[in-house]
């Protein structure tokens, strides 16, 4: 037997729970599937910015004060073990833990009307039909596909071939070590260049700090080593299980899907390569991408829907390419030491971190301002006694 639906979609994350729940709630008869049971554990610093607190308002009606969610409102920022400064009273960080976050938002699109499909992989995937095949022999058609299942999304790589490209793709070594004491008054940290051409974190938690690495694959072919070196720095001791995951750095799809098939969220490659917003994206683009459905159903044009969710999604995914204009400065070898200078010495340009983080400011008007300040920022730099250039580290 066959059984049709207007919508399925494919990965049951933030990105394909948002698809799902909005679908739903449009009245399409929407299914979504997963190859895992939920909850189940998820490679993610687990950090949800006030921008991803918008979308997670708009779709899930979560709000931060939910007991999902700890708020910090201090931050520490460090580039090779230098302090770039402490900021307190930001605009408000949230954090959770993904397993206990990606089953809530689960359980609300299938309260939504969702067909529960999880824990049921794909066999065969033909988008060419409009049909998929689970490995329990279940067949189910479609009118439109959403892919929301990763960043080695098998949906993508039906379509294109290959989910990312392996010399652009990022990847991330992640910890659950021992809460710090008291995990509020500890501030979350950020490493820039802790990985090449990445950076690494530290988010103090109720019950555990997440400590992790993540940068560029192809230039990292030592993370393990660096992992272990910063968790001896910064948590000695710890033997907590090593978990490893690939990260779209960068790499936003300028197709986002084809025919009646659209991708969203980490399968779409909307992963931010500098401040590494990825939760917010895909929860914002599997909206956008259900709601192109339901538009695309309405007109009896599901082939419409790819069009009207590239426009619908062109800001996420012009900001990712911005953010790859800018990711230069900040990690490659030569402007290091100018951008650990100027960040070290501008509470604007670390505000300015922020207010991204936050939604409060956008990448066109952050490159306008990098543009401006650069000339002159350069100029104060290369006029620097040679001696003045090089990282004073703590003690030494």
């Amino acid at each position: 037997m066959v059984q049709h639906y207007n919508l399925v979609v494919v990965g049951a994350g933030p990105a394909g729970a948002a698809a799902a729940c909005t679908g739903a709630g449009l009245g399409l008869r929407t299914a979504v599937i997963d190859k895992a049971r939920f909850p189940r554990d998820k490679l993610c610093g687990g950090l949800v910015t006030q921008r991803c607190a918008g979308h997670l308002s708009d779709v899930f009606g979560l709000t931060p004060a939910d007991p999902l969610f700890e708020t910090r409102r201090r931050i520490a920022f460090y580039m090779d073990e230098v302090p770039l400064g402490q900021m307190a009273d930001i605009p408000p960080l949230h954090l959770t833990m993904r397993r206990r976050f990606d089953a809530r938002l689960l359980a609300q699109a299938l309260a939504a009307g969702a067909a529960d499909y999880t824990g049921r992989r794909i066999d065969a995937l033909l988008p060419d039909e409009n049909r998929l095949t689970l490995r329990d022999g279940t067949v189910l058609s479609y009118d439109l596909l959403i892919g929301a299942d990763g960043v080695q999304s098998q949906v993508a790589r039906a379509l294109f071939g290959r989910p990312f490209d392996r010399a652009r793709v990022g990847f991330a070594l992640e910890v659950e070590a021992p809460p710090q004491a008291p995990a509020g008054a500890a501030p979350l940290r950020i490493d820039f260049g802790a990985a090449d051409w990445g950076y690494g974190w530290q988010f103090p938690k109720a019950g555990s700090t997440t400590i992790g690495l993540g940068g560029v694959q192809a230039r990292n072919p030592d993370m393990q080593a660096r992992l272990a070196d910063y968790i001896g720095r910064h948590a000695p001791g710890c033997t907590a299980r090593v978990k490893g995951h690939f990260l779209p750095f960068g790499e936003a799809k300028p197709r986002p899907g084809r025919g009646n098939v659209l991708l969203a969220g980490d399968a779409a490659g909307l992963v931010d390569p500098i401040t590494g917003e990825g939760i917010g994206h895909a929860v914002h683009s599997g909206r956008l991408a259900a709601e192109a459905a339901a538009q695309a159903l309405a007109r009896g044009r599901p082939a419409a829907a790819l069009g009207l969710y590239r426009r619908s999604s062109a800001p996420i995914r012009r900001a990712v390419r911005m953010a790859c204009l800018l990711r230069p400065l900040i990690f490659a070898g030569p402007p290091r030491p100018f951008f650990r200078r100027a960040f070290a010495g501008s509470r604007r340009t670390r505000a300015d971190y922020m207010r991204l983080l936050a939604g409060e400011l956008e990448y066109p008007a952050l490159l306008a301002r990098v543009t401006a300040r650069l000339p002159r920022a350069l100029w104060r730099h290369a006029l620097r006694p040679r001696d003045a250039r090089r990282p004073r580290h703590p003690g030494g």
